[in-house]
C-alpha cells in the first residue's frame, strides 16, 4: 500500500475574499517544494443565533475543515484578517475546539506559520499574526515565521513582516495583493513545507 503524501494545512478564515487571496498563494509556495500537497479549508462564521446558520458545505470555495485536517498534516498555515489587532472570531472558534488534539499531542513537533489582511496599514498586523501564534506554541507546533533573507521585508511599503505574510487590503478590502506580498506569501508557503519534510523525517528517525 502506498503511503499518503504529506500535506501543509492551510487553514483560514475570509470575509472579503483578501485572506483567501493569500492562502492561495502560500499553497502555491507549498505546493512548489516537491513531495508535499497543499490543502486549503476554510471556518464557518459565527452567529449570534442559537440556531446553524451555516450550510455543512461552503457554496463556493475550499470546504470546511475538520479536527482530522489538522490532526494529520504535516505543517499549518493559519489566516485571518485583523479584528481589532487580534484573529477573528470564527477561527478562534475552531482552535479553541481542538482540545482532544492538545491532549493527544497531534502537533507536537509540526512547523505552524500565520498570516493576515488588514484594511489600514498599521491595523494590527503583528498583533494578529501574534494572536494565531500563541496556541500553535501551546500545542507544542514550531513557529517558522519570514526570515529577513527575503529581501521583499525591507523593500515592502503595504505588507510583509518577520512574524509572518501580511496584505493591505484598503478601507473597502479590494486592494489586490501587489508582488512584495505575493513574493512574501509564497515564500512562507515554501518554507513550511521543506520545514514539514524535514520536520517529519526526523519525527521518523526518533521513532
Amino acid at each position: 500500500m502506498t503511503a499518503k503524501r504529506p500535506y501543509v494545512l492551510i487553514l483560514f478564515y475570509s470575509r472579503h475574499g483578501a485572506t483567501r487571496a493569500m492562502a492561495e498563494r502560500l499553497a502555491a509556495g507549498v505546493e512548489a517544494c516537491p513531495g508535499i500537497d497543499a490543502r486549503l479549508r476554510t471556518v464557518p462564521a459565527v452567529s449570534a443565533s442559537c440556531e446553524a446558520v451555516e450550510p455543512e458545505i461552503p457554496e463556493a470555495g475550499p470546504v470546511y475543515a475538520t479536527l482530522d485536517d489538522l490532526r494529520h498534516c504535516a505543517g499549518l498555515a493559519i489566516g485571518s484578517p485583523t479584528r481589532f489587532g487580534n484573529m477573528a472570531a470564527p477561527l478562534k472558534y475552531f482552535i479553541d475546539g481542538t482540545i482532544e488534539l492538545w491532549l493527544g499531542g497531534a502537533l507536537i513537533d509540526k512547523p505552524a506559520t500565520a498570516f493576515t489582511s488588514t484594511s489600514s496599514l498599521h491595523g494590527g498586523q503583528e498583533t494578529t499574526l501574534i494572536s494565531m501564534l500563541l496556541p500553535l506554541l501551546h500545542h507544542g507546533m514550531v513557529y517558522a515565521g519570514l526570515p529577513y533573507s527575503e529581501i521583499e521585508l525591507m523593500e515592502t511599503s503595504a505588507g510583509g513582516t518577520p512574524y509572518g505574510a501580511s496584505h493591505l487590503a484598503g478601507t473597502r478590502s479590494d486592494r489586490p495583493l501587489d508582488e512584495h506580498e505575493r513574493t512574501l506569501a509564497f515564500a512562507q508557503g515554501k518554507r513550511v513545507a521543506r520545514l514539514a519534510l524535514a520536520l517529519a523525517a526526523a519525527r521518523q528517525e526518533a521513532k
